[in-house]
């Protein structure tokens, strides 16, 4: 049954809770995604010009499948055109370790009630755990384990960062996230405990949550964003089954790698490294990243409020990483989620750690999180050089017996050249009608789709497919 292409009403989005992730790192299924032998067409030889069809879909992503889905069961012939050799995009689990797949991309469906993903999980037959970010611990580098209740210094900052957050969003003019909270909360006057405290709450509040180092993100925009309700779940099989069940049956492309788009008068050129593939209309799916970067011109150049919206949005600059450590065993605190408060001058080095045994029977798996600036600077640098900064912040929080992993996992968007960053975030200076006008229609025959041209949900994965309805949606209204 193809899933419905109705869109759910976006709730204003109210300042984060003191320990919300919504990490994007990490996706699959098993078996569902690695091969996906119901998916793609076998490919045409090099030249010649490929059978024409009504529509073409650039990258098979979230946004361009569902995009994809959306448009043939409307009657169009539609193909998909990917440059990976294989779907799903940002959306990618791993299974180097056969009897443990792990998302290296987007790991949950946030806010699972009301969200569009739950139902077309069900749809799927892919079993969900739910992770509580009630359940945690914070452990302090010097001070050890914190009391986090009612009225704790952690209590208190956390209130201070909230009401620093709320007052940056009536700035007569927008300037860092940063450097406002820091300025707000007299930063500079802190005690050496409540400095790193105050440290840790911004790195895991704005740069963990959003992808971009807090001295970029907009302190007018930085989570204008919508919600739904309900805890955050994860799919233990693999994120990538949800895609692969949008892709049963399409026409996909893997391994064309698009080089330039042209609009004509009466078509679409898509010009990949072997071919050139025409249709009357195309579905552009690139990451913000890509377009940023200009490996893929368009011909004639995009409209002007395109470029600016392309130019002033952020992406890649900092971003969110993860690192998946494999132990002989289990060491840790028996909860969700464990907070590391750094040392001073160690922003974004492993502040949130998710607790895996407890979504995966047991085995002994910790996932570790890096932002902001680090996270980008990390991607760039060996695994033995990223995994010992893991080790030594476990090792700060748990003491020097913690033994050596024997096994790890490091993706690695911000250098991807087919992503270019985890997802895209509001810059100082960017506004939200920015992500319409990326949205909008290029002269009826481009349109576009993604987490970036969402403006209630960026940055993840339902805002994807949600943007890929919506862009099928407005090219079968142009007829």
């Amino acid at each position: 049954m193809s899933p419905s292409p109705t869109a759910p009403t976006p709730v204003p989005s109210p300042v984060p809770r003191p320990v919300s992730r919504r990490a994007v790192a990490a996706l699959p299924v098993a078996g569902a995604a690695a091969t996906l032998s119901s998916v793609g067409a076998p490919g045409h030889a090099r030249g010649g010009r490929v059978p024409r069809p009504d529509v073409l879909v650039v990258g098979a992503g979230m946004a361009g499948v569902a995009a994809a889905r959306t448009l043939v069961a409307a009657g169009l012939t539609v193909r998909v055109l990917e440059a990976r050799h294989r779907i799903g995009g940002r959306i990618h689990t791993s299974r180097r370790w056969p009897e443990l797949p792990v998302d290296l991309g987007a790991s949950w469906i946030h806010e699972s009630v009301g969200n569009p993903l739950t139902p077309l999980a069900a749809e799927a037959g892919l079993a969900t755990v739910a992770t509580d970010y009630e359940s945690f611990v914070t452990l302090d580098a010097r001070l050890g384990r914190l009391d986090t209740g009612s009225g704790s210094a952690y209590d208190t900052m956390t209130r201070r960062l909230r009401a620093a957050f709320r007052s940056g969003y009536h700035l007569p003019r927008d300037r860092p996230l940063r450097r406002h909270v820091e300025r707000a909360i007299g930063l500079g006057g802190l005690s050496g405990p409540d400095r790193r405290l105050a440290q840790h709450l911004l790195v895991s509040l704005a740069d963990d949550e959003y992808a971009g180092d807090s001295g970029e993100l907009s302190a007018h925009h930085w989570d204008d964003m919508g919600s739904y309700a309900g805890l955050d779940v994860l799919i233990p099989s693999g994120y990538d089954g949800l895609v692969a069940h949008l892709a049963q049956g399409l026409d996909v492309r893997l391994g064309r790698v698009v080089r330039r788009i042209e609009r004509r008068r009466d078509e679409v050129a898509v010009h990949t490294d072997t071919q050139t593939f025409h249709a009357a209309r195309a579905v552009v799916t690139l990451p913000l990243g890509v377009l940023k970067h200009g490996s893929v011109r368009f011909a004639p150049a995009l409209p002007g409020p395109h470029q600016v919206a392309i130019g002033a949005l952020g992406m890649g600059t900092g971003t969110l990483s993860k690192v998946w450590l494999r132990f002989p065993e289990v060491f840790w605190d028996d909860v969700d989620w464990i907070e590391h408060v750094a040392l001073i001058g160690q922003r974004g080095r492993f502040h949130q750690w998710l607790n895996a045994a407890r979504v995966t029977g047991g085995q002994p798996l910790l996932c570790g999180f890096l932002g902001g600036a680090y996270a980008a600077a990390a991607e760039r640098r060996s695994d033995e050089q990223v995994v010992a900064d893991a080790m030594g912040a476990l090792r700060r929080i748990y003491g020097a017996t913690v033994p050596d992993p024997v096994g790890w996992q490091i993706p690695r968007w911000s250098t991807d050249r087919f992503a270019r960053g985890s997802y895209s975030f509001h810059a100082v200076g960017s506004t939200p009608s920015m992500r319409r006008d990326l949205a909008r229609p290029v002269g009826g025959t481009l349109f576009f789709a993604g987490e970036a041209t969402h403006r209630s949900f960026f940055a993840t994965v339902h805002g994807a497919y949600l943007s890929g309805l919506r862009a099928a949606r407005q090219l079968l209204e142009h007829g």
